[in-house]
Order: C-alpha cells, then structure tokens, then sequence
C-alpha cells in the first residue's frame, strides 16, 4: 500500500519536473532558431558566396520575418498563455508527495496542514526532512505546522457507527488517533530539532488542536500553492467487529490553486493563507500530550 503511493507521488514528481524544465529551456531554444535563421537569411542576401551556397535568392524576406518572430515572442507567448484556461482540476491526495518536493526545491519552506491526522502528508515530510541531513540544497529555513482535531475530547466525527447509524463517542479509538499524532509530532519534532543543531538551517515542526469534527482537508505549500477538498463524512470503517465512522483523508479528491494561473488563484491562495493564519492564533494552546510532557 505504502509503495503504490510513493510511485504515484514520485510519477507525479518527475512529470512535474519534465514540465518545469520545458518551460524554463522552450523559451531559449526558440528564440536562437529564430535568431539563428534571421542572421542566416540577412547573411546569404548581402554575401554573395553564402547566399550561393545555399542557392537562394529571397532570403532578406525570410530573415525580417524571423527577427520580427524573434522580437514578438515573448508577446505571442503571454498572449498564449492567457487565452489558456488555468489548470485546475483535481488532485488526488496520494500525489503529495509532488508537491512537498516542489516545495522543498525553495530556500524557505512553509508547509501547513488543517484537517484530519495528516498521515499522508507526515509521511511526505517525514522523508523529505530526514534528506535534508545529507542534502540540504538551496533550503535554509523550513516551517511546518499542523492542526488536528483535539481527541481528548468526546466526538462525533470520528465515531462508532451505533444503533441506526448514529455516531456514538469511542475513547478507545480517539485516543489511538491522539496517539498517532502524537507519535508524529515527536518524531517530526525530533527531526527539527537535529536539523538546526546541524547549524545550516532553522527547521520548526508544531502541532496544535482544534475542537470539532474533521470536516475538511487544507494543504498550503509556500503560499503559492492551496490544496483543498471535503472530507467523506459517510465513509465507513471495520475495526475489528464495530464499525467506524472515519472520513479517510487519504481518499480525498483535492482542488488545487496556483500561483502561476493568475490574480484569482493568487487571491483564493491568499485568503486560505490568512484563514489558517488566524485558525493557528485561535487554536493556541498546544495539545494534551505536549502539556502532559511539559508537566
């Protein structure tokens, strides 16, 4: 299960990559070969021996309407560009692991996470911060914040699927759930912590809860990429006999705004940005299991 995820990510990954690298090569390439056949044409019409050479005697027309091509194609390419409909879609919560490479390729890095435990995306992040030990790259500064619902207290949402199919409160169960980020935290915690006694970066990794029932799953990247979508509520989980409530993060379908696909992404990416902004203000005091450990 583990591995079919990560070649979904690592897929995702390389297609993103070739993209990036078409893009940031196609513009030059283009323009040289323009270049290239402006000066050619312009050389063969004044110079007799490379104009015989290449047996042609209309290169002078040819040649301005390359370098008029040459001077015109940043223009025709933003033209392009906006005449095209932005990418947004949808975007499966396996291929996370894209993403939090894309974001690691950045010299600060700011990942924060609001919804159900994170599980995928701890698990992203878990390998990519443990490469940061060996090969840091360009990133000198790495903050990461997640906000899970408070399993100390009674829920509704994840439950036990009762009589009629009423939700009823499982302590059991939302203390493994509690534990679970617990353990993730610590160990994320940890991972910070070695990583700025290195001394070649600042890394933070923090938890905090919120009370209520995990209704959606927001992933911000940088502010320059959201990932947002809704949590299956009706999804339903066997667990040794009962039946659970459980909204399955892994299987949420995300949708995705991007800085690159102009002002109206970057206007939605900004007001997600300040929304999980101040839910980290309200949402303040650390978990139970941090205050258990301070005490």
């Amino acid at each position: 299960m583990v591995d079919s995820r990560r070649g979904g990510a690592d897929t995702g990954g390389v297609r993103r990559a070739l993209k990036r690298f078409q893009q940031r090569v196609e513009p030059t390439v283009v323009r040289c070969l323009l270049l290239a056949i402006a000066v050619t044409g312009l050389v063969a019409q004044f110079v007799r021996p490379v104009g015989d050479a290449l047996e042609g005697k209309t290169f002078l027309g040819g040649a301005l309407l390359s370098l008029v091509g040459y001077l015109l194609y940043d223009a025709l390419k933003e033209l392009t560009a906006s005449a095209r409909p932005p990418e947004r879609g949808r975007v499966d919560s396996r291929d996370l692991g894209g993403y939090v490479a894309d974001a690691f390729g950045a010299r600060h890095v700011e990942v924060s996470f609001f919804g159900y435990t994170g599980e995928t995306l701890y698990n992203e992040l878990y390998h990519r911060l443990e490469q940061l030990a060996r090969n840091p790259g360009v990133t000198r500064r790495v903050r990461v914040r997640f906000i899970v619902p408070d399993f100390a207290r009674p829920m509704k949402m994840p439950a036990r699927v009762g009589a009629g199919d009423r939700p009823e409160d499982d302590p059991a169960f939302r203390r493994r759930l509690e534990e679970k980020c617990r353990e993730y935290d610590e160990i994320l915690s940890n991972l910070a912590v070695g990583l700025t006694a290195i001394g070649r970066m600042d890394v933070q990794c923090e938890y905090r809860v919120y009370q209520g029932p995990p209704l959606y799953k927001l992933c911000i990247f940088n502010r320059k990429r959201v990932l947002h979508g809704l949590y299956d509520l009706s999804a339903r989980m066997p667990l040794r006999g009962p039946e659970y409530y459980d909204p399955k993060g892994y299987d949420t379908d995300l949708s995705m705004f991007a800085g690159e696909n102009g002002a109206e992404d970057e206007l939605a990416i900004a007001q997600w940005a300040k929304h999980f902004d101040d839910l980290w203000t309200l949402v303040a005091d650390p978990p139970a299991w941090r205050r258990a450990t301070a005490a």
